[in-house]
């Protein structure tokens, strides 16, 4: 899964990245948790001018996806991630998967190394490309209407096996999307979900780097520079308990909520 993420860039390189038109200067985020509000790309409705691709815009919504049909949001599980194995035919993201594909800018993802032994620790990692400054996540989202008309954009990020690289932290990683593939992965007009179901798959092996990192970034509050420090690698893995182990997909985390 991925429970905690950064972005990082300045707004020149995204927009450059991501071919924007209406991104200003995003603030620094070192540690992006579930419930707040996350930046996203979606497919605009013409060519951007001065360039041969399609025009996209940059929007924030909440992360932790809610399907339309929910009616009590404190009923419903907190889906930050989705699985692409089965986000197609999943009745919680099968009208996303259709109509609603997002990307999602990333500097790097966080994720825990968990050990067999209980009674071991946790080692966190950042994990981030090796080459550039921006990875774009495959995302889903969704528009969530209450009784009393409001509405409440919301985001999810899809999920794969890991590869070689990530599995030895962890068995999932987040869905890459390369440059190359953004406007077939964002274009919901003309390409079918079965048609973009092969840019869901994990990364290539040497994308990324894992640094390991301290056990700050599970709690919220803590949201400077100083959690991305590398530290020492525990060879030896104790159990992490407590208020800094990270949340786990369907857990609320320890701060506000937008609904």
């Amino acid at each position: 899964m991925c429970g905690r993420f950064a972005l990082l860039a300045r707004a020149d390189l995204l927009r450059e990245f991501l071919n924007l038109v209406n991104l200003e200067e995003p603030p620094a985020r070192y540690n992006i948790a579930p419930t707040q509000p996350i930046l996203v790309v979606v497919a605009g409705d013409r060519q951007a001018p001065g360039s041969n691709l399609p025009e996209r815009k940059a929007l924030l919504v909440r992360w932790g996806f809610m399907p339309g049909w929910v009616k009590d949001p404190q009923d419903f599980p907190l889906l930050i991630n989705a699985r692409a194995e089965t986000a197609i035919g999943k009745a919680s993201f099968r009208a996303a998967m259709r109509h609603r594909r997002i990307l999602v800018p990333a500097s790097g993802f966080f994720e825990w190394r968990r050990p067999a032994d209980k009674g071991a620790k946790a080692q966190a990692y950042f994990i981030r490309p090796r080459k550039g400054e921006i990875v774009a996540f495959a995302g889903l989202m969704e528009t969530w209407s209450s009784a009393d008309g409001s509405e409440v954009d919301t985001g999810a990020i899809l999920t794969t096996a890991a590869n070689a690289d990530i599995a030895r932290i962890h068995d999932r990683m987040p869905v890459v999307i390369r440059p190359e593939d953004f406007s077939r992965w964002l274009d919901c007009r003309t390409q079918e979900p079965r048609e973009v179901e092969d840019l869901m798959r994990p990364i290539e092996e040497g994308f990324f780097e894992a640094i390991p990192v301290s056990d700050k970034v599970g709690k919220v509050s803590n949201m400077g520079p100083d959690i991305l420090e590398p530290v020492e690698e525990i060879a030896e893995p104790e159990t992490k308990k407590g208020a800094d182990a990270p949340p786990k997909a369907g857990q609320k985390p320890d701060q506000l909520s937008l609904f």
